[in-house]
């Protein structure tokens, strides 16, 4: 590692390096060497990357391999390198960096890849996978980057600004200690993902007894204080519900004062299944009342959530309404589990769109109110469990983005 006169230290240590040397810094160019092995004609698992998660398969990715004719251009990493994708992507809009992990080697498009490995022995391997996943090289690239400059699809910007980035290092053991505590994170929050997968798939096992499914008149499972009860009736939407489809207002009238109604115009203003609206409207066109439900008609078109606002609906949105001999909340629980149904009765046979005819046409079965309740308190119990649990994981990726915040250096801190 060369030596810099400038050395410095982040807002938060572990106590036993309280007393260590202040960090040192470094160019990337320095501790890393470039890789430029083609894959030719040898055989590897070719790559794409997922930003936020890493380097995953292409047949995983996009069910196929893609690389075609290009396939021996392809650069070959080993495992514990690092490829820097120079994508942009809304969370990482100045290209992501992911570390293989997993496969012992693998093949990546040189064309929007560029990779290195770290070659310095002082140097924690993990410690550098942190470091880039709190976005670290994008705080340095971004004034590098043309503005609007793309090279087939790539982000334009010279490859040695890259090299010149500069990084703050401890000695190994603290940068151990560091990817120590940050990987311990990573794991915790593993384990609450999947009991959250756990508990979406035992809900989806729930609905799947407690809904008829199609061609039946009663499901599978039913309470015994309703098997004395009948078949459930056999029904349209717009029979059981109003519905108001969304019309959106003109542009010059939205605005961030709280003038008007918050406006919701499509998935984009909907967050863990309730209303998350970003804007407002002054011209209001047609509206939804708090707990209404929302579907989405456009592309993915039959995404359902709850209304907690008041508030003007764009097209992109219909909002529905139980009568009075219903349950809302069954309604929606029903217009959950029917989200991956919709591909058969949207227009031209795609999720692209669904239009008011499809959604007041739709074909469903209810038994009598208080039944219905019942059914909707049983999967309502599950709801709150998955945002408790997804409330959960937030509060962890918040506290390790914390942690990463203090145990790092940032851009503005190691300088140029």
């Amino acid at each position: 590692m060369s030596k810099n006169k400038k050395m410095i230290v982040p807002k938060l240590r572990f106590f036993q390096f309280k007393n260590h040397p202040a960090w040192s810094i470094d160019k990337l160019g320095n501790l890393a060497v470039a890789i430029n092995e083609r894959a030719g004609t040898k055989k590897y698992i070719l790559m794409s990357v997922t930003s936020g998660v890493g380097l995953v398969p292409q047949v995983e990715k996009f069910g196929r391999e893609i690389a075609g004719s290009s396939y021996k251009n392809y650069y070959v990493i080993k495992e514990n390198d690092f490829a820097y994708n120079k994508s942009a992507t809304k969370q990482f809009p100045e290209g992501y960096i992911s570390m293989l992990t997993g496969y012992k080697e693998a093949a990546l498009p040189n064309s929007i890849f560029t990779c290195f490995r770290i070659a310095n022995r002082g140097c924690d391997l993990k410690f550098f996978d942190h470091l880039f996943q709190n976005n670290y090289h994008g705080s340095w690239l971004r004034k590098y980057i043309e503005v609007g400059g793309r090279a087939h699809g790539a982000l334009s910007f010279n490859i040695k600004h890259l090299w010149d980035m500069p990084i703050a290092l401890p000695r190994f053991e603290e940068q151990q200690k560091i990817a120590d505590c940050l990987t311990s994170l990573d794991e915790l929050i593993a384990t609450e993902d999947k009991k959250l997968s756990t508990l979406r798939e035992h809900k989806k096992g729930l609905m799947q007894k407690l809904f008829p499914t199609e061609g039946e008149a009663l499901p599978e499972w039913r309470f015994p204080e309703f098997r004395s009860t009948g078949e459930w009736n056999y029904s349209e939407m717009d029979k059981e519900a109003t519905i108001v489809m969304g019309s959106s207002p003109k542009s010059e009238f939205y605005n961030e004062n709280n003038n008007g109604l918050p406006l919701i115009q499509g998935n984009a203003d909907i967050k863990n299944r309730v209303s998350a609206p970003r804007i407002f409207t002054s011209q209001l066109t047609q509206e939804c009342q708090i707990g209404d439900i929302l579907i989405s008609v456009r592309a993915p078109a039959g995404t359902v959530a709850m209304s907690i606002h008041h508030a003007c609906i764009g097209r992109g949105i219909a909002a529905i309404r139980a009568n009075k001999n219903n349950s809302q909340e069954f309604i929606y629980q029903w217009l959950f589990s029917f989200e991956s149904q919709w591909h058969k009765v949207s227009q031209g046979g795609t999720f692209d769109a669904i239009n008011s005819s499809d959604i007041r046409k739709l074909k469903i079965r209810l038994p009598f109110k208080h039944e219905q309740q019942k059914i909707a308190n049983c999967l309502s119990s599950i709801d709150e469990l998955i945002d408790a649990q997804i409330e959960k994981i937030e509060t962890l990726k918040t506290h390790k983005a914390g942690l990463m915040q203090g145990l790092f250096l940032s851009i503005e801190e190691v300088g140029e």
